[in-house]
């Protein structure tokens, strides 16, 4: 499963360094803007993950960078994430 999530880490920031390329030499003219809007859902949903995830990443010791890779790779590096060590019902 590790291998799954590194793939997508690997393509999401395949993608990331195209549209850092469209935007220094934009592509012809339909495709430059799919490219933009592409990047624009997947930076709002990414956005959404840091809201919704919020409270698993509060206590972490780089929480900073954490939040910096959510942005970046989204659910990709939620899924490395350790799992907090849930409460016990006693």
């Amino acid at each position: 499963m590790k291998l799954l999530w590194a793939l997508g880490r690997l393509l999401t920031l395949l993608f990331w360094l195209v549209v850092l390329v469209n935007l220094v030499m934009p592509f012809v003219h339909p495709l430059h803007l799919l490219v933009n809007f592409g990047a624009a859902m997947l930076l709002a949903i990414h956005l959404l993950e840091l809201v919704l995830f919020r409270a698993s990443l509060r206590g972490r010791p780089a929480s900073g960078r954490d939040r910096l890779r959510v942005l970046l790779f989204g659910i990709f590096h939620l899924q490395t994430l350790p799992i907090a060590a849930e409460a016990s019902h006693a």
